[in-house]
């Protein structure tokens, strides 16, 4: 039924993360009928109920579909079946660690952006026909790149950086292609990457961003695509140094027909230096989302890279949408131009939380990792029990499913609502929640 491929596996994450191993590498195919649950348990010498909540795990993730008597079978295009559904909804009297987003104290306030955007339309509306960038967006946006070390590309306005992922990833591949992700990385990239008919390949990283060892051996065995996030990587932290770069550049030099994609996210919200990969390979974008610096709501990124990538991105989003609102770009503008966001004192910000929450952990033996952002990743031994531990405490995080292939398990949890008060407590809580967890890199 399955070939050579065997399943492994003795808990229900163990043998979901086998499958999705055997996915990712191509070993189980799509429509690939799996093992009655019965006898994959009879095989493992494991309950049957272990093999349900796996396979329910796979299914929940896009990876697998049940069809009644006809069983289990990989998917032939994967379904949109969104991570952030493995939430855990936090009732009252519960502070929610959970959802990702930004300290609303430390956004700016929009009004004025708005209202020059307003007058400025006032006097030149938005019609059809006009330049699909607004060219002072295009202009500061450039100039910030430039400062950091992006090699000059053209600009173009997306509706966030998942949005500019999905065209550049459409614009170069085809169903069945490999693309290699970080692992653990960001849900929605996990869950995009099959939802377009693509195979996701898990890239193990550690503090200082993926491991060139395991991109090399990705690229290796045939990866057309390199997604990486080069600071505050979500849920770990992680952020690429310049030694990490210098390594992750000479694995690149070797695979210049790779497409390699770079998310800087954590751009206003991170003060270490960026060290980008663009320009290793031929093909490449860097994309910069205002989400996290300036609000999630405001759905505005800048895209930049080879002049065949942008022009096709650009192409085609010309056929959908048109454009991004030239009046959203023009209150980016404003922001950016008024100094709206003092970037240095929202990453102070968020450092001292984070770095104080790291600390307490470790004084408790407690392993826990956040280089930068406002998230902090900690390795658990049950996953399950660690999250429904702390929803007792009164602590609601994101379980590690939704962050995860085949990383260890683990538990998300966003500094951002907290206090300098919340640190002690919370760590206490963590500690008494994480169990043991064998100290790994993530993968």
């Amino acid at each position: 039924m399955l070939g050579e491929y065997r399943i492994v596996g003795r808990r229900a994450s163990e043998i979901a993360a086998s499958v999705e191993r055997g996915v990712g590498s191509g070993d189980l195919a799509p429509g690939q009928v799996l093992p009655p649950m019965r006898e994959l348990a009879e095989l493992l010498g494991v309950n049957p109920n272990t093999v349900a909540a796996a396979y329910r795990t796979l299914r929940e993730r896009g990876v697998i579909e049940t069809a009644g008597r006809r069983g289990s079978r990989v998917r032939p295009r994967p379904a949109s079946t969104a991570r952030g559904s493995l939430r855990v909804e936090a009732p009252p009297g519960v502070r929610d660690l959970g959802e990702g987003n930004p300290d609303p104290a430390l956004l700016p306030a929009l009004g004025e952006a708005f209202a020059a955007a307003a007058g400025e339309y006032a006097r030149h509306p938005g019609l059809y026909g006009q330049p699909p960038v607004d060219p002072e967006f295009a202009a500061l946006a450039r100039a910030a790149l430039d400062a950091d070390g992006v090699p000059g590309g053209p600009v173009v306005a997306t509706s966030g950086s998942l949005d500019a992922i999905e065209r550049v990833l459409v614009a170069h591949l085809k169903p069945g292609d490999a693309v290699a992700v970080e692992d653990p990385g960001w849900g929605g990239m996990l869950d995009l990457v099959p939802a377009l008919g693509l195979r996701p390949v898990p890239v193990a990283l550690d503090d200082e961003g993926p491991l060139p060892d395991d991109v090399e051996r990705v690229l290796n065995a045939g990866a057309r695509a390199l997604v990486v996030t080069d600071r505050a990587q979500n849920p770990t932290g992680a952020a690429i140094s310049g030694g990490r770069a210098f390594e992750l550049r000479g694995v690149l030099a070797g695979h210049r027909g790779v497409l390699l994609i770079e998310d800087d996210h954590g751009h206003g919200i991170v003060d270490l230096p960026l060290y980008p990969l663009a320009g290793a390979t031929d093909r490449w974008a860097f994309v910069r989302s205002v989400a996290k610096a300036y609000g999630p709501d405001l759905r505005v990124a800048a895209l930049t890279g080879d002049p065949v990538t942008v022009d096709r991105v650009s192409g085609r989003q010309r056929l959908g949408p048109g454009w991004v609102s030239r009046l959203l770009q023009r209150a980016v503008v404003h922001l950016w131009a008024s100094g709206a966001v003092d970037p240095g004192e929202v990453a102070r910000a968020y450092a001292q939380r984070r770095d104080a929450l790291v600390r307490a952990l470790k004084e408790r033996g407690v392993e826990a990792h956040g280089r930068s952002g406002m998230n902090v990743w900690v390795p658990v031994s049950d996953e399950t029990g660690a999250v429904a531990r702390l929803l007792h405490a009164g602590w609601a995080v994101a379980p590690g499913a939704r962050f995860r292939m085949t990383a260890p398990q683990g538990v998300r949890l966003t500094v951002s609502p907290l206090t300098e008060g919340d640190i002690e407590p919370l760590a206490d809580a963590v500690a008494a929640a994480a169990g043991p967890a064998k100290p790994l890199n993530y993968g």
